[in-house]
Formats: structure tokens, sequence, C-alpha cells
């Protein structure tokens, strides 16, 4: 999904409606029946994530230990047994030439893209959300510079600048805190154009006006009265951006720059996955499909969450249903 789509979806909750009740949001989203299943699907993702230690325990395995007899080491290292070596003692079978469990390396897998996601949309919001306010509420002169370091940030090639950075920090530093700093710390931009158009259009309505004759300071006025008129398209901005980052954090891993062996993560699975996918087709096909299943899911749950922030937009996920054309038909003219 490109930065444009992003910030063109974001974009759509109108400035000037008033922030609904959470009450009511809730509402609208479990009136989406896709979006509630995509929330279900999250939520247990993230559940696993959490629990990788208690689930691996349950399993009676852990991502590290080698079990070199699990392997036919005459046929290269390939798992003995079907589909793997999927059994009672490995539920998704074991990793090729290591013997290590699957099922464990998965679900620590998931803390790590996860978690690298979480940090880096939340770096990346703060970060646009104070820049876009002090373009909109400085200087002209400061709104002219914020807005050309913006511009150049968006120009800059995300993937290419994050292989140079991550290629030259030492080994010793955190890896996945590293991928994290380096996504949040480059691909804020979006974010701040949102709500630095955003902010100015707020700027000229009634009540920041009167918040400002009362003597209310810039900052004062932006936390008080801007930021919860914000909340609604940064929150979208974020749920859409959210896989955006899970898929370049992968991207990244597959490219051999990211998450280093040992510890386990999806993108860096499937780089090690890429040259059994003949012999051992479920090494490669579980975290590719785990990493689908979870983009598809935080994207319809992002349109969710934008339909119900802002329910006058129409919502894509109900086009061609048989509510929307009923929709349809009531609004055209009766003859």
């Amino acid at each position: 999904m490109s930065e444009a789509l992003l910030v063109q979806e974001a974009g759509a909750a109108p400035v000037a409606a008033p922030a609904s009740g959470a009450r009511q949001f809730w509402r609208r989203l479990r009136a989406q029946r896709a979006a509630t299943a995509a929330a279900a699907v999250v939520l247990l993702l993230f559940l696993a994530a959490i629990a990788a230690p208690l689930l691996a325990a349950l399993a009676g395995q852990d991502p590290d230990t080698y079990h070199p007899d699990l392997v036919d080491s005459a046929a290269g290292g390939v798992p003995i047994g079907s589909f793997g070596g999927i059994g009672a003692d490995h539920w998704f079978g074991v990793e090729p030439q290591t013997g290590r469990d699957l099922f464990a390396r998965v679900v620590y897998g998931a803390r790590v893209s996860l978690g690298v996601a979480v940090v880096a949309t939340v770096l990346q919001v703060t970060i646009g959300v104070t820049v876009g306010l002090a373009a909109a509420l400085g200087s002209r002169k400061a709104d002219q510079v914020l807005s050309r370091i913006t511009d150049i940030n968006v120009a800059l090639p995300l993937m290419v600048i994050a292989l140079g950075l991550l290629a030259i920090v030492p080994s010793s530093f955190p890896r996945p805190v590293l991928i994290a700093l380096v996504i949040g710390g480059i691909n804020w931009a979006g974010t701040s154009k949102i709500v630095r158009a955003q902010a100015l259009a707020l700027k000229s309505l009634d009540f920041v006006s009167a918040a400002r004759l009362a003597g209310r300071g810039r900052w004062s006025v932006a936390r008080r009265e801007l930021l919860p008129s914000l909340a609604a398209p940064v929150i979208t901005y974020a749920a859409l951006l959210f896989p955006v980052n899970i898929t370049v954090e992968a991207a990244l891993s597959f490219l051999g720059v990211g998450i280093k062996p040992p510890t386990p993560s999806w993108g860096q699975m499937l780089t090690e996955a890429d040259t059994w996918y003949q012999s051992a087709p479920t090494y490669l096909l579980l975290p590719a499909g785990l990493l689908f299943v979870t983009v598809l899911a935080l994207t319809v749950l992002g349109e969710g969450i934008r339909t119900a922030l802002d329910p006058r937009a129409a919502s894509r996920l109900r086009v061609g249903t048989g509510r929307g054309r009923r929709e349809e038909r009531a609004k055209e003219p009766t003859t």
C-alpha cells in the first residue's frame, strides 16, 4: 500500500465532525462483520505473541533446542515424517537441518514481528503529530522549513535508507529495537502531512478562535482543542500503517539485514525457507501464511476503524454486498 493511498484513506475523516463517544464507535465497529472477524484474528495473534513462552512450554518445546534426530542428514536435513515432521510432540513440524520446533519458533517470531510493528507505528505517530502540529501552529517560516523537511522525508526511499543504516550499525545493538527505530524514524511524513492539513483546517473554526481569545498558548490550544479532533484521522492512519510496518520488517529480514538468527521472526524464517519450498513446503507456508493473514486482518480492521470513526464515508467492505445494493436502491428516486 503506497504512502499516498494511506494519506488519502486517513484523510477521508472530516475535521469538523464532533468526536463520537466510545460506545457509539464500538457499536459501529461491531456492525461490520468483516471488521469484527478481523479484530478477533488480530486479538488472537497478539495473545499468542504475548503468551509465546507459555504456549511453547505447553507444547513441551522451545525455539532454540536442536533435534538432529528428527531430520534426515543423508537427504540434506529434510524433516523425517509427513508434512515436515508434524506430530504430537511437534505441532507444526520441525525446521529443516536443525530440527528446531516450528510451533515454538512461530509464536516467538510473532512477538518480534508484531512488537517491531507496534514500536515503529507509535514512533511514526509521535514524530508525525509533533512535526505536523509545529508546522500548523508555528510561524510562516517554521511551516515552510518543516514542510520542506517533510517533503524530503516523503521522497526518501524507505527500503534503501533502511538497508544502508542496518548494514552499518554494529551487530551488538538489539536488532528488533534497531529495526523499529529505523522504520519509525524514516516513515513519519505521512502522519505529519495529515496532522498539518487537519490542524490548519481546525484553526479557522470558532472553538479554536475562542480558545485563543481566552489567552491560551499555542501548545495549550493544541493539547486541549486540536488533539481530540485529530484523534480520528491519526488513529485511522495508524491502523492502516501498522500492516505496512509488518511487511517492511519481513522484507528487511528476508533481504538479510533484519532480524538475525537465532532470534526467530516471520521474515527471517522466510529467508531460510526459500530453498526448502519443494522438500519441506510447510517451513515456507507457515510464516508466509501467517504474514498474509496478519496483514489482511489488520488492513480490514483499519478500514473498519476508518468507517466507524467516520460513518458518513462509504465503506468498501460493503461494496457488492446485498446490504449495499439494497441501500443504493433505497436512495434511487421512485417513478
